[in-house]
């Protein structure tokens, strides 16, 4: 059964097992396509405890430990220190030389594993162009990098020229959220929002790191 209690990890013991920090577990979950799980038998796995925890499937975790991005992330820990080291002895030539050997690593192969064809890619654009049009409208003074921001404002007008050279609007309507568009793409009717042009700085309390994963 799906809800045996031995089918579940916590967060903590899942980001032990992996080798990771918090922020890594949640980007590579993000990447991969892993979400948590309630149980039914939440008590039971708390061990009666009341305290919020968060669990996961055993099976998920066990896949993410065969991710050759742990092995890039792992890296790129060690390449952050090296750095910080150097700096903390004010070594600046030992700095340049660790930082022409920074590690980098592509997100191809995940791409192609989550959308093996491009209808697969069609069906998962909601999300993708609701954060890219949110990241458009964003202030260039503020916590996510100008280039970010400048990059999903090309993409948003370049989409946008699509719809229109493709003729596939379906329905646009305007609520309080923003403007809510809806289109047709290869038989896939395809829905986002547009922020409205406000002039209000972002909330201090969002996690832009977790949200720029998703991006």
């Amino acid at each position: 059964s799906t809800q045996s209690t031995g089918n579940y990890i916590t967060r903590t013991q899942a980001v032990k097992k992996l080798q990771l920090t918090l922020p890594d577990f949640r980007k590579i979950c993000i990447l991969k396509g892993i979400y948590p799980h309630e149980p039914k038998k939440k008590r039971k796995l708390a061990k009666g405890s009341s305290a919020p925890k968060t669990f996961y499937y055993v099976k998920d975790i066990q896949y993410l430990a065969h991710e050759p991005l742990l092995q890039k992330f792992a890296e790129t820990k060690v390449f952050v220190k090296k750095v910080k080291k150097a700096l903390g002895r004010d070594e600046l030539d030992t700095v340049q030389r660790v930082r022409e050997n920074k590690p980098h690593y592509t997100l191809d192969h995940i791409v192609k594993e989550r959308y093996p064809n491009f209808a697969d890619a069609i069906k998962d654009l909601d999300d993708a162009l609701s954060l890219i049009f949110l990241f458009s409208t964003m202030p260039r003074q503020g916590k996510v990098q100008p280039g970010i921001i400048n990059k999903c404002r090309i993409l948003a007008v370049e989409f946008m020229h699509y719809v229109i050279a493709a003729r596939c609007l379906k329905k646009v309507f305007i609520s309080i959220k923003g403007i809510y568009v809806q289109v047709e793409i290869d038989g896939n009717e395809i829905s986002w929002i547009i922020p409205h042009q406000f002039t209000t700085p972002p909330p201090s309390n969002i996690d832009f790191k977790v949200m720029l994963s998703f991006l």
